[in-house]
């Protein structure tokens, strides 16, 4: 064998080895992160209820929250302050030209609204909220969207109970079906519009007046 074969031969082999060698090395960079560090970050809440925290809180204590960390951007009665979001009201205004998207009026499932408020709220001090304030702020703003009487109290066990206005406004993407007859299986790529031709001129048909006929007018 020459040495060019040989050398070829072992570059091949290198190759080949070479994903296996990388895929061993290891950096020595990070660490397994924690249960508590997990914990952290795994606070999502799903429509049936999985992933809400131990905690309780009324709509009564939810207004003195709301009133403290909320109103001064989303107004007192959840109609917005400013140019911040509108939390209440707009029921009926989504099949308006100005709709009006609340919590009351477009979110589906009660989760989307605690699960917003859990990561997000209040603005600029997100996830400060203990737990039964963040019940009780979250059954506050059910309460101004009519959805819940003011003795109600929000918890795991009651979660389940509360019915969002608009969870039928929300169904599957259909367009497989529902849209289907529309589809052209040889969509035109190129040249897909006759070309424009000028049919006519102004000067032609007689429309533009001459400078004499605009003098005529003007006196």
């Amino acid at each position: 064998m020459s040495k060019c074969r040989s050398f070829a031969v072992v570059a091949v082999c290198f190759l080949l080895a070479a994903p296996a060698v990388a895929g061993e090395r290891h950096l020595g960079l990070g660490r397994a992160a924690s249960p508590a560090e997990i914990a952290g970050w795994d606070i999502d809440v799903r429509p049936d209820g999985q992933g809400l925290p131990v905690g309780k809180g009324s709509v009564r204590q939810g207004e003195e929250v709301y009133m403290t960390r909320c109103a001064a951007c989303h107004g007192e009665f959840g109609e917005s302050a400013g140019r911040w979001p509108q939390v209440a009201g707009g029921t009926g205004s989504l099949s308006s030209d100005d709709p009006v998207k609340t919590v009351g009026s477009y979110f589906p499932y009660l989760s989307s609204a605690f699960d917003y408020v859990r990561h997000a709220m209040p603005f600029g001090d997100a996830q400060s909220l203990s737990n039964d304030e963040l019940y009780a702020v979250v059954a506050y703003v059910l309460f101004l969207n009519d959805i819940v009487d003011e003795k109600f109290v929000l918890s795991r066990d009651t979660f389940a109970q509360v019915k969002m206005p608009n969870q039928a406004g929300f169904y599957d993407d259909d367009r497989e079906t529902a849209e289907k007859p529309f589809w052209n299986a040889k969509p035109c790529m190129k040249d897909c519009k006759p070309p424009v031709t000028i049919t006519g001129r102004a000067r032609v048909i007689d429309v533009t007046p001459d400078d004499k006929a605009a003098r005529h007018g003007a006196d």
